[in-house]
């Protein structure tokens, strides 16, 4: 009997040819499925991979025959998976396919917000001018400052290879140290949390949201960070408590921020919107056309590879 896959949201068709292949796919490439529907037809299916729905306990017991999710993200936040464990169910992220799109959009926040960007994009675009002989004006050269990278797992070590390749020094801070061979082939230094934001020009977040990483970067994590220091959030937005960042920036405490991700996103605070010294995108890290259809090829390889006997990328072992 042929396994039956759900495939919850929109999903680039090119990237399941491998699902396709071997399963009963229900897919949609208009609307996104509706919760109510999943949920009215939940006990059809063995696996599904999930987008644009929450995975509670609600939804996982509507699954009665359910025997693996698969997450078009490398996050899980967003799903119960001790829960999902309890009911004998494989939750699998996909961790891959996000890497090089996510990094990209990183840098460009990088980029953006050390060059003022969106502050000299807005004065063209209303046909102003100016000279950016005064320093108050003026951004900021890439070479020679200190990227602080935050949680240096795949997507943290390939912004910091970015940054290596603009010339700025590399430290990071993350609860598993690389091997030393590689800090020093690299020349990243591994330093603690509180060196890394009193150090770092530029700060970069690559952690997941865990208790011990949720409003991390708080009132008291911002006074100690340079005030014309930048902050980059490209992972989740709830390691910075928005409004202490509002607060940061509004009293100067730090000189800008670069957001692809937030707290209660998503809503994003009207005062954070106002600010012409951050750049914004609507958690678009992994949104180009290859990096979709690599992440759902990754998401339907775990579907094959768990019917296989082969699981891989399983978060709640």
């Amino acid at each position: 009997m042929t396994e039956k896959i759900l495939v919850t949201g929109i999903v680039p068709r090119e990237g399941l040819d491998e699902l396709f292949d071997r399963f009963d796919v229900t897919y949609s490439d208009g609307e996104p499925f509706s919760r109510e529907w999943v949920l009215e037809h939940a006990p059809e299916y063995d696996g599904m991979i999930l987008m644009a729905q929450k995975g509670d306990r609600e939804f996982i017991d509507a699954f009665t025959n359910l025997k693996i999710i698969s997450l078009n993200a490398v996050g899980f936040d967003h799903v119960d998976t001790a829960y999902a464990k309890e009911k004998g169910i494989a939750v699998c992220n996909s961790p891959q396919a996000v890497r090089v799109p996510t990094a990209e959009l990183t840098f460009s926040l990088i980029l953006a917000a050390a060059k003022r960007l969106y502050f000299y994009d807005s004065v063209v675009r209303r046909g102003d001018w100016m000279d950016v002989s005064e320093r108050r004006l003026q951004g900021r050269t890439l070479e020679g400052l200190t990227l602080g990278v935050f949680g240096m797992g795949r997507i943290g070590r390939t912004v910091a290879d970015f940054g290596k390749a603009f010339g700025m020094k590399i430290i990071y801070n993350d609860a598993y140290r690389l091997d030393e061979s590689v800090e020093k082939d690299k020349g990243y230094e591994f330093v603690s949390f509180d060196e890394l934001v009193k150090r770092s020009d530029i700060v970069t977040i690559h952690a997941p949201a865990l208790d011990s990483t949720r409003g991390l970067f708080n009132a008291e994590t911002f006074a100690k960070m340079k005030h014309d220091a930048i902050i980059v959030n490209a992972a989740r937005g709830v390691i910075i408590e928005e409004q202490a960042l509002v607060d940061a920036l509004e009293n100067g405490q730090i000189a800008g921020a670069g957001l692809d991700v937030f707290e209660f996103e998503p809503t994003v605070s009207s005062k954070l919107r106002a600010m012409s010294n951050v750049i914004m995108s609507p958690h678009a890290g992994t949104g180009t056309i290859e990096g979709r259809a690599a992440l759902a090829a990754e998401a339907a390889h775990n579907i094959v590879s768990f019917f296989d006997g082969e699981p891989i990328n399983v978060v709640n072992k």
